[in-house]
């Protein structure tokens, strides 16, 4: 597929299976469709998907990996490929746009794109059947491009890349989903969420003010093959001007996400955004409570290339800093019931609260560990306070336990989970043998019995310090991150 700054590829399994957790679940509404990359990962894995987007590139895209399946047009594809393969290049729209007056494209390459699309569109193919040759010419070109990933401008120096020949490929069509034949959409995502219905609504809005039509515009251009004006040194369509999201929008994106939020047809939801976004996760888990039960999963990555690339003058000259190289990216898990949700271990379990410190105090650790290796006792990303009262209350059976056992049962990384030991060693109330890959923690003599002056729990650790019991009402919130 082509380099997409909004890329889920490192996301696309833990959100496929998110989606096999939920009961019952045959059909995904993918809102914010963009490459399809998710929406062709659920086809694979037998889901009926309903991919949409307003641009004409990805509304494609969508087509070719969604609604198109491989059994209807893998020969006839294959025919036409060989076909346009054997065409000269001839020089036209694209070549003057995109080779001449910028340089994404070396001009033999540019050349062969605008004799291919002339063809593709002289031959007036089935909706289908033209989208997976244009996405194979899309991809063919993403191939031999000079740029970062995006079309905001090109590479001072040729990319190696540019230098090789443009080639078409059958893109990756998948057989029919065993839930039923998907489609594309190429609506706004208001009307969207509310024409289209589906067990679950998958939600990757615009975190912030990267647009992607001014990002992918030549895609736009081969796609509608309408040979807009254009603009600027990246020779941009001109209605990249007039054609915004309110996603891009900062005072705007929050009320836009939750009319959204509210409107969308599906039982259950997953939300996919990051620490760059405007908006917060607090918000976020504020606006999505009003559905349901929220999980957060959190991931750590890497930043789009640009970043990694850094900061040039127009000269070339690497000047200031980036100020961060990794995101935080969260996954929000939206049911009427987000305890129920059988998720694999390696996510959390999709408990709504921490643990009840007398649930906990009750088993033998013997019971606790047997309890977390099968994935039911893990309690969810918590304060400081709560993480050190968590560690007591696990400790609160006696015996010596080490830093594996307790990140299995507090569900805490293991860098949370080790400064919370750190400070409770310092403070006496935890004790500490052993170095290293050895070393055992249990809770100090003087926390397990009460007859110092006040009246102890049976782990020492005054009523006020407990993390919220049953009788205490229900959270809506349980957050997560996955263990180092």
């Amino acid at each position: 597929m082509i380099k997409y700054i909004g890329s889920k590829r490192t996301l696309v399994p833990t959100i496929v299976e998110v989606v096999k957790a939920f009961p019952e679940v045959s059909s995904v509404i993918d809102l914010f469709s963009g490459t399809s990359r998710v929406g062709h990962a659920l086809k694979r894995a037998g889901f009926q998907v309903f991919a949409n987007d307003h641009n004409a590139y990805a509304a494609t895209l969508a087509r070719c990996y969604v609604q198109a399946d491989r059994e209807e047009h893998l020969d006839s594809v294959q025919l036409l490929l060989r076909e346009l393969e054997r065409l000269p290049g001839r020089p036209g729209y694209f070549t003057e746009s995109f080779c001449v007056r910028s340089r994404f494209f070396q001009p033999r390459n540019g050349e062969r794109v605008d004799a291919i699309r002339e063809r593709i569109a002289a031959l007036a193919l089935d909706p289908e059947l033209e989208a997976v040759v244009l996405v194979s010419l899309m991809e063919a070109a993403d191939r031999v491009d000079s740029t970062t990933g995006v079309q905001m401008a090109y590479l001072k120096q040729w990319a190696p890349r540019a230098f090789n020949e443009l080639q078409l490929r059958v893109p990756d069509l998948l057989s029919q989903a065993r839930c039923g034949k998907g489609a594309a959409f190429q609506l706004d995502g208001f009307a969207a969420a509310a024409e289209l219905e589906a067990d679950v609504a998958y939600i990757d809005p615009p975190y912030n003010q990267h647009k992607y039509l001014g990002n992918y515009h030549i895609w736009e251009s081969l796609v509608r093959w309408d040979k807009p004006e254009i603009y600027g040194v990246a020779c941009k369509r001109i209605d990249c001007r007039e054609r915004k999201s309110v996603f891009n929008s900062k005072p705007r994106a929050h009320t836009a996400l939750r009319r959204i939020v509210e409107s969308v047809r599906a039982k259950h939801l997953i939300v996919s955004f990051n620490d760059e976004g405007y908006i917060s996760r607090d918000d976020m888990e504020r606006m999505l409570a009003a559905r349901g039960h929220v999980l957060v999963i959190e991931k750590d990555r890497k930043r789009y290339v640009g970043a990694q690339i850094g900061i040039h003058n127009p000269s070339g000259d690497k000047v200031g800093r980036v100020s961060h190289l990794r995101n935080r990216e969260y996954i929000y898990v939206v049911s009427e019931d987000a305890s129920r949700l059988d998720l694999p271990y390696h996510l959390g379990d999709a408990v709504q609260q921490p643990l009840a410190a007398a649930d906990l105090a009750a088993r033998t650790p013997e019971d606790r560990l047997s309890a977390a290796s099968a994935g039911r006792c893990r309690a969810p990303r918590v304060s400081d306070d709560d993480l050190r009262c968590a560690v007591k209350e696990a400790l609160a059976g006696g015996g010596w336990m080490g830093m594996g056992q307790l990140h299995q049962l507090t569900g805490a990384s293991k860098p949370h989970l080790r400064s919370a030991l750190v400070g409770l060693v310092s403070e006496g109330q935890v004790e500490r043998r052993g170095r290293k890959r050895g070393t055992k923690y249990s809770l100090a003599q003087q926390d397990t019995a009460s007859g110092d002056g006040h009246e102890s729990t049976a782990a020492g650790i005054d009523d006020a310090d407990r993390p919220a019991r049953e009788e205490d009402g229900p959270s809506q919130l349980a957050r997560f991150q996955e263990p180092s």
